[in-house]
């Protein structure tokens, strides 16, 4: 069975192809820009890469030019775009619907009644969704939750101190996000300690962050909650913040309700405290060029996945290993040693010549310490095309 994943932008369509007999990906590419007069699609077939640019109006057009670049006679992977079985989407909030469905009139209405919630990403995703329905439809469309993972995560760990009938009426509790590379570190780990009752944290750090606490492979605390605003600070989005701030906010500057969440959602976070970027790598360039305010972001954002490691770590009574996953937990060695500095006394040892040569999945972890340290590079495309099959299988 032929599986294509789509992982949607408002402007961007970016997919894997997977052969699910043996979980080869037989293609990626993407199609950036959408909506301009000439958008990117790019594609990548074993060794042969083309990026071509033409008009690209819309998300249904994308998955036709993504089909066309899959079908080229000489290089494709397909004979026919008629060889996919199915599209999975790596979708974000459904609220009220937690899980992996097939896409119908039902699970677009709970994805825009979670609209304002996740308004970078519902939106594009129905939208597309939408499109495909009308432009293919004997293809079947599968929508897997993010939030999904998170469901195992107790109700003392979910729930806000809030009015009970918001949280009945309106689905308000803490849902976590990043489900499908959370989900991916854990079976990955199970194969890496040989055993499936670890205690697990992982780390998804990058343009968006997350940690999660794995218990005998369930979700059972997360960092993200009724959004994926939330949290440890993205790049450019606030993370953890006090609502009681806003009226504040609006009295000073005379901004809207709409007006500051969207400046919290696109200039805050890193951008916000450095006032100068939001990627980590400009940052220590120009933390180590003496900028203190990209410093700072710097050390705020280390102190935050402490802290919540932590509460982690209080909350499974103990740690058997720390993950490391996403573009800043990949690449990020001063961040990992950051994180993991002075945690001697919990069992934490780092060995960091290891730390400092690792380039892919490793461990840096000392031969002292008690608690595994890993990086693991995620897959979280192939999580949600094994989920797809596994909902068309019992469909």
């Amino acid at each position: 069975m032929l599986v294509l994943v789509a992982n949607l932008g408002s402007t961007s369509f970016k997919y894997r192809l997977f052969d699910m007999a043996d979980e080869r990906c037989l293609a990626r590419g993407a199609v950036d820009r959408i909506g301009d007069a000439q958008s990117e699609c790019s594609v990548e077939i074993g060794d042969w890469k083309e990026t071509r640019t033409m008009p690209v109006p819309d998300h249904g057009v994308a998955v036709a030019a993504c089909l066309e670049q899959l079908t080229d006679p000489e290089h494709g992977a397909l004979k026919d775009a008629s060889e996919v079985a199915a599209i999975g989407f790596k979708a974000v909030h459904g609220g009220r619907l937690s899980g992996v469905f097939v896409v119908d009139d039902e699970v677009l209405d709970a994805m825009a009644e979670m609209n304002a919630a996740a308004p970078a990403h519902n939106p594009p995703y129905i939208a597309a969704m939408k499109l495909l329905r009308d432009r293919f439809p004997n293809l079947p469309l599968v929508a897997a939750f993010e939030t999904d993972f998170h469901r195992t995560i107790p109700a003392a760990r979910r729930e806000y101190a809030i009015p009970r009938d918001w949280a009945d009426q309106f689905h308000i509790r803490r849902y976590g996000f990043h489900g499908a590379s959370h989900r991916f570190i854990a079976g990955r780990v199970a194969q890496l300690l040989g055993r499936s009752d670890a205690r697990v944290i992982s780390c998804h750090l990058g343009g968006s962050s997350s940690l999660t606490a794995i218990q005998n492979g369930n979700s059972v605390m997360t960092t993200m909650g009724m959004t994926p605003q939330t949290g440890v600070p993205q790049n450019n989005r606030v993370g953890d913040f006090d609502p009681f701030a806003l009226p504040l906010i609006i009295q000073r500057t005379g901004m809207t309700l709409d007006e500051v969440l969207t400046r919290l959602a696109s200039q805050g976070g890193l951008l916000g405290l450095s006032d100068n970027s939001g990627d980590m790598r400009d940052l220590e360039t120009a933390a180590a060029a003496g900028d203190q305010k990209s410093q700072l972001a710097l050390d705020v954002f280390v102190e935050e996945v402490r802290r919540h490691m932590g509460g982690m770590i209080v909350a499974m009574g103990g740690v058997d290993a720390i993950v490391f996953t996403g573009g800043i937990g990949e690449k990020g060695k001063e961040v990992r040693a950051a994180i993991c500095a002075n945690l001697e006394q919990l069992g934490v040892v780092v060995d960091r010549a290891a730390n400092e040569a690792i380039d892919g999945e490793g461990n840096f972890h000392d031969s002292d310490s008690r608690t595994q340290l890993w990086v693991i590079p995620t897959n979280e495309e192939v999580i949600v095309a094994r989920q797809t099959v596994e909902r068309l299988q019992t469909s």
